[in-house]
């Protein structure tokens, strides 16, 4: 039995899920923390934080991320160190012109910046963009190589140490929205220390980088930036919109208590998808299309029967969940605002049932060399999402309503998606189903038969 559980915690997907599993619960008991630390209003602009600092980092990260995951997963050695140097130089540069796009932008409308919620991304942002470089190279660099021990580690680093902070403040101190940035800032400075320390994050490779390198990961990205720049806005547009809206702040921060409950949903999807891709990529670059197949019909299948259990759960205990993330004051309907957050948590859990077959199309079509195929999906989502939000908030002015066009627009992803996928490989859509199950019997026999030896 010993060496059948050890088996088991050094599986990647194990690994994978554990750190998505570890992350997340910090990050939520954080969050639930912080929405009883502040008022509605103060908090959010604290959600308008992170969410503009999330979209601005998967523009800096998206630049390369899926591209070198993808030529890392099939390079030998003398070719791995120019990629992973080429990784650092255009993360290096895309740092510097981000920085000095926003302080110019701060500086040139600070009345307007100052009144809008956003003074404190255009303020800390930059900083936090040069201090978490080291952290945010070497984890793309362990998700190619599979080492998600150390992912572990790092994003444990970065999600405990801040939820200790959270938690000091919340029992001991009563520190201002600012000082809590400047200490998520010193989190994030410690875990890309431990990188530097480590040499994980492969900056020393800089100098070994070569124009073929660099060139092959930036005609790849130029496809796979935008599209993770499209997923990101089909999380963060609710909140980018609601925020320019005249519902104002304090509805950000009643919509945002049912949007971070959807993590739960998404804690296995994102663990799955992080050990799918580099197996598909190297499938692809192998030209074994059977095993593409297989992989894309069996992560699918798991997944997507994995969410229909965690989407029932969150579907019925929706008012529970809200209670303990947000408190009392997001429970029923919001004296001030007039939305219910555990109308919208149901509708999100919906959309849920919807999230692994959208995911594994896209890095299906990533992994196959076809990033300007997803590109293609996202954007039409993202178009999707934009139209279904703003005719909500403007015109219906239901927080409800935006929910239910997150649902649309993942139909819509879907449908594009597999559409591609079938004209590039001829999906057997029935396969999904089968292989899924296939995947848990397979599990749950070889666990009884190691279990009954032991």
């Amino acid at each position: 039995m010993k060496n059948t559980l050890k088996k088991i915690v050094r599986e990647d997907n194990f690994l994978s899920l554990l750190g998505n599993l570890t992350i997340s619960f910090f990050g939520i008991a954080g969050f639930a923390l912080l929405a009883r630390t502040f008022q509605m209003d103060i908090f959010g602009e604290w959600v308008i934080f992170i969410s503009a600092a999330a979209f601005v980092e998967m523009f800096r990260y998206g630049i390369i991320n899926t591209a070198i995951v993808r030529y890392l997963s099939g390079a030998d050695q003398d070719e791995r160190v120019k990629y992973i140097g080429s990784n650092g130089l255009i993360g290096m540069i895309a740092t510097v012109i981000i920085c000095i796009l926003l302080y110019i932008s701060l500086f040139t409308f600070y009345d307007s910046i100052h009144n809008s919620g956003y003074e404190l991304f255009f303020k800390w942002y930059p900083l936090l963009a040069v201090i978490n470089l080291p952290m945010n190279t070497a984890l793309v660099i362990m998700q190619a190589d599979l080492k998600f021990g150390k992912i572990l580690l790092i994003r444990s680093i970065e999600s405990v140490g801040f939820f200790l902070v959270v938690a000091v403040n919340y029992f001991f101190l009563q520190m201002t929205l600012m000082q809590l940035v400047i200490s998520f800032l010193f989190i994030d400075a410690v875990a890309s220390g431990v990188c530097v320390i480590m040499g994980w994050d492969g900056l020393k490779y800089i100098p070994k980088a070569t124009k073929h390198t660099t060139k092959v990961l930036l005609n790849f990205s130029k496809y796979t930036t935008f599209t993770l720049i499209g997923t990101n806005l089909l999380r963060s547009a609710d909140t980018f919109i609601i925020s320019f809206s005249p519902l104002g702040t304090a509805a950000v921060a009643l919509y945002s208590i049912p949007m971070k409950l959807t993590e739960l949903q998404q804690i296995p999807l994102r663990s799955f998808a992080a050990t799918a891709f580099p197996k598909l990529s190297k499938a692809s670059m192998q030209k074994n299309v059977a095993e593409v197949k297989e992989i894309f019909y069996t992560y699918t299948g798991a997944m997507t029967y994995l969410f229909i259990g965690i989407s029932l759960v969150t579907f019925v205990f929706a008012d529970l969940f809200i209670l303990i993330l947000g408190g009392k004051q997001y429970l029923g309907t919001d004296p001030v605002t007039g939305f219910n957050a555990a109308t919208i948590m149901r509708i999100f859990s919906i959309y849920g049932l919807l999230l692994p077959v959208d995911r594994m199309t896209g890095i299906g079509l990533d992994s196959i060399n076809k990033p300007n195929i997803n590109f293609l999906k996202v954007l039409y989502m993202v178009i999707a999402n934009v139209i279904g939000d703003i005719i909500a908030i403007f015109i219906f002015k239901s927080l409800s309503l935006v929910a239910v066009a997150s649902i649309f627009f993942t139909i819509i992803g879907i449908w594009v998606g597999f559409f591609y996928m079938d004209r590039e490989l001829s999906i057997n859509y029935r396969n999904i189903f089968t292989n899924g199950i296939d995947f848990y019997q397979t599990i749950f026999g070889n666990l009884k038969s190691k279990f009954n030896r032991s």
